[in-house]
């Protein structure tokens, strides 16, 4: 006779092996991704570790499993769609892609995909503020809304955390645009250098200081990044439901009442 353990493993073997095949998608490639857009010109990472920071506070704060390594990909790739997260950085101008990178990056957006575009320029009306500006034209031609200021009560602002106000490195607007696609942001524009605010050197320090608000400002700044990366994966998932419980404890309320 066969005894309850063996017939316990001798079935969990066969599931194993029946299962094999499908095991095979699961393992690093299944991590979270975001995909680093090297352009031709201009400076296009202008906080060499800035992802790294935000990627390794993102994978100790949430249960998200991340890539620490961000993917270095070009608007010209067949394979953006392996990255669902694009991040556009940069701090002077760049030249407007050709007709078949846009319509690469448009059909990325449109199935789907984020973009966080992050200006580290220090300014508000710099020659990279007129290239955003020019390329999201070019991607989402009128009539499009195309760029518009994210309202506050988006559920970018509260996907994660709690954000009453957009801050990076500085603190040069208290708004961020981003142009919305069927209900939700395509495309996410940052003035306050994010990158700035996470990057690191090798030995652990930050590289640079946050103006006019110091470590809480750089705190609000990561807030911020981990928020835009929940609301690339789950959009409005639970957008009226997700604070419920923390904002009722705090109106002493009960959930009968």
């Amino acid at each position: 006779m066969i005894s309850r353990r063996r017939l316990l493993a001798s079935g969990a073997a066969g599931l194993a092996l029946a299962g094999s095949r499908q095991a095979k998608a699961l393992g690093p490639r299944s991590r979270f991704r975001i995909g680093h857009v090297r352009t031709s010109d201009g400076n296009w990472k202008p906080r060499d570790n800035a992802l790294r920071r935000v990627l390794w506070e993102t994978d100790k704060r949430t249960s998200i499993e991340v890539d620490l390594e961000p993917a270095e990909v070009t608007l010209a790739s067949s394979s953006l769609h392996e990255t669902p997260f694009l991040y556009l950085a940069g701090d002077r101008e760049f030249s407007l892609p050709g007709a078949a990178e846009l319509r690469n990056l448009r059909r990325f957006l449109t199935f789907g995909g984020f973009l966080l575009i992050d200006s580290a320029e220090g300014r508000t009306d710099g020659a990279f503020d007129r290239s955003v500006r020019r390329l999201m034209e070019a991607v989402f031609p009128r009539p499009s809304a195309g760029l518009q200021i994210i309202p506050r009560d988006h559920t970018l602002f509260k996907s994660f955390y709690l954000i009453d106000r957009p801050v990076g490195r500085l603190a040069l607007s208290g708004a961020m645009e981003g142009v919305i696609h069927d209900d939700r942001i395509a495309a996410l524009y940052s003035v306050n250098d994010l990158g700035g605010a996470w990057s690191r050197d090798n030995l652990g320090s930050y590289q640079l200081q946050c103006e006019p608000g110091g470590e809480r400002q750089r705190e609000l700044a990561f807030r911020l990044g981990i928020n835009a990366v929940m609301y690339a994966l789950c959009l409005d998932y639970k957008a009226d439901q997700v604070h419920v419980p923390f904002i009722m404890r705090r109106r002493r309320w009960r959930p009968s009442e």
